[in-house]
Formats: structure tokens, sequence, C-alpha cells
């Protein structure tokens, strides 16, 4: 029994939901994020051809991105923990891929477009069967998590110089600069939610959010970053060199740029837990069932106490960040009640565990915890990187502590 089992009020149709996608994440991201793990360069992995383009393909036929409380009959509650949920068991299944495919119908970019009034936009962007894959830029070579923590002393500090700023020029802004290695899916999106400095001098404070088609003259793109973990999710850096785009696709400008920053990372820390909880069950379930395969000392070790120690103590871990991660991704998702700290909780204990139980798995598995003929070795890599992601652990806890 898994905490998902907990969710007893679940109708009909949302149990039915669930048990497709947990398919789809057993037979398609499982497998597939194993084959682009394996391959040595990553850029093999987003080739014409490759794997990867199946698994978006088949998750697009899930119908997913269409799941919004405008197109079902499910209260906005339900919506957020039935999401809650799905994200859950996409982390399951792979960790890197669970971020990618998420990456369709134009990700962010689809939410800014929709606040953004501008038909265009929203005839493009908006739409839940929107063909854009897009994905959202903020860090850059000189900065990482600091261009996230709005409430310390440094983000408003003019002396603090962005590597990408806007420059307002008539009804156009002019972008230059570049974006980091680290936006997870640049590779292959065609559409960016841009997080930039406003040339000024109010330092980070002074951003804006813009939507930036990547296909305008001026915008070019590194290689797929060659990593650690999670290499199932092509990531690169972006240059933008004299690039112009519409006053009006600037969403959220310096007036209103910390407010945009603050409900991108309430939203992004939510979904972030309860993804790298589905990683955490995942090392738990995989560790439980060798254990009860691996014969050392004339018996299964699941029957050593040392053994049934460690994975109770896992099972423990995996169950509580599971009902963490899902309640706080409900309370900010489907109501109007969420806070910053909820989610900067929820993400940094959620990888934590994810980290923690798969290295124990690995070590359940011994020696063959340390081969790649085994997943276990991936998902400590997968979850190790999740504690430096959309922020590293410990800005974010300091951010999550001052919004208390």
């Amino acid at each position: 029994m898994s905490a998902l089992d907990y969710e007893i009020d679940l109708g009909e149709t949302e149990r039915a939901m669930l048990d497709t996608v947990h398919r789809f994440a057993a037979e398609v991201l499982r497998p597939v994020g194993q084959e682009l793990d394996k391959m040595q360069d990553p850029q093999d992995t987003i080739e014409a051809g490759s794997a990867m383009w199946t698994a978006m393909s088949r998750y697009k036929e899930l119908g997913i991105n269409t799941l919004s409380p405008g197109n079902t009959d499910f209260t906005p509650v339900q919506t957020a923990r039935l999401n809650a949920i799905i994200n859950e068991e996409l982390g399951w299944g792979d960790a890197g891929l669970a971020l990618v495919v998420a990456t369709q119908g134009a990700g962010m970019v689809n939410w800014l477009a929709n606040l953004s009034g501008n038909n265009e936009l929203i005839k493009k962007y908006g739409s839940g069967d929107c063909d854009e894959i897009g994905c959202w830029a903020i860090t850059e070579p000189d900065h990482g998590s600091d261009t996230l923590a709005m409430n310390q002393p440094h983000f408003n500090d003019p002396a603090v110089r962005a590597n990408c700023i806007a420059t307002k020029d008539g009804d156009e802004y002019v972008i230059r600069g570049q974006k980091s290695s680290w936006v997870s899916g640049a590779p292959i999106a065609t559409v960016m939610a841009l997080y930039c400095t406003i040339e000024g001098n109010h330092g980070f404070e002074g951003g804006g959010v813009a939507v930036v088609p990547l296909d305008l003259p001026g915008i070019s793109k590194g290689k797929a970053l060659d990593k650690l973990g999670q290499r199932a999710m092509p990531q690169g850096e972006v240059f933008f060199d004299e690039v112009r785009i519409p006053a009006d696709y600037m969403i959220f400008n310096q007036d209103t740029y910390k407010t945009a920053l603050h409900g991108t990372l309430t939203m992004a820390n939510s979904w972030m837990s309860v993804t790298f909880a589905g990683v955490a069950r995942a090392a738990f379930e995989l560790a439980n069932q060798y254990s009860k395969e691996r014969i050392q000392g004339g018996k299964p070790i699941c029957e050593h106490q040392s053994v049934k120690l460690r994975l109770f103590d896992m099972y423990r871990k995996v169950e509580t960040a599971s009902n963490f991660a899902r309640k706080v991704s409900v309370i900010n998702n489907g109501t109007e009640q969420g806070q910053l700290h909820y989610a900067i909780a929820a993400k940094t204990y959620s990888t934590r565990v994810a980290f923690d139980v798969a290295s124990e798995a690995l070590g359940i598995f011994g020696g063959n915890g340390l081969s790649k003929e085994y997943p276990i070795e991936k998902i400590l890599r997968d979850a190790r990187a999740s504690m430096i992601e959309d922020g590293c652990n410990e800005v974010l806890s300091i951010v999550g502590a001052s919004d208390l």
C-alpha cells in the first residue's frame, strides 16, 4: 500500500485516469528514461528518432494538458489533487522525463499567455491542445539560486548585474545576453517564459517576465548539457543578440515582477515536491522487491532484522513525503490559501527524502546497486540533481524561513 491508496474518495473516473497514468509511467517513461540515460552524447537524446519523442507523443495522447477546472467537471481542489497524484506517478516512472513531457502545450508559457489579455498570445499558446514546447529560463551564467531569493537583501541591489537584460525601445523590448546551461527543455523548446532584468537600477527586483518565441532572429542555443543526473531531460544555454519582442509580450514588468516570481516559485516547488515523492517511492519499491529475491545467509535479506529496519524507515519517509507534498500541492493550486513557504518546505523535504531513500536502496542492493544493470544508481543520480534544481535546497530554505 502506498499513500496514494489513502485517497479513498477518488471517483471512478479519477481512478481510471490514475491507472492509465501508472501504466504509462511503467511501460513508457521508465524504460525510455533508462534508454536515454545510457546515451553517451546527450545531443543524441533529442535527435529525430529518439525514444524521447515517442514518450512525448504517448503522453500527449493521454490528454493531461487539458486537465483544468475549466475543461472538466472537477472542482479546483479535485483537479489540484488529481494533478498532484498524476505528477507523483510520472516521477515514479522517470524524474527527468516527468519534467520533459510537461513542456508540451507550451508549459509555463500557457499560463503567461492566458494572463496576458493578448488575443494573439492566447490563440497561439493558451489552449490545452497547443503544439508548442515551452521552457522557462531564469538562471544565468553568473546567477543561480540568487535570482529566486526575492526576500533577501541582495535582490534589489543595483550593483548585482544580470547576464540577460531587456531594454525598452518604443513599442518593443530588445533582449541582450545569455541564460545558463540549466534551462530545462531549452534544446527542444519552441517558446520560452523568459525571466530577465529590465534595464534600470533595481537589481533583480526590477525584472520582467516575457513570452519569447525561440525562432526569432538573434536567438541561438548551445548543445544539450552533459550531466550527472536526469539525463533524460535536455538542458542547455540560450543566447540573445539584439532580440526584439513586442512590448506587450512582456507580461510582467518591474512593478509586478516580484509577485510573478513569488507565484512561479510557489507553483514550481509544489510540482517538484510531488514529482520527487514519486521518485522516492520508486526507490523504495525497487529495494523492497529486491530484498525478497536476494539470498544471503541462506534466506532472503528481507528476513534479516537490519534490512527490515532500514526498509521500514524508508517506507515511513516515503509515505510522509507523499502525503505532505500532495497536501501542499492541493492547497497551493486548488485554493486561495496557498503559501510560498508551504511549497518550499514540501520541495526541500521531498527531494531530500528521494535522495536519502535512493541512497539506502542502493545499499540494500549492495554491489549490484552500483551496476548500471540495475536502475537504482540512476534514481540516486536523478534524486541528487533535484536538491539543486529550481533553486538549491539551502537557499530555498532561507527564502522559506523569511516567508514564515
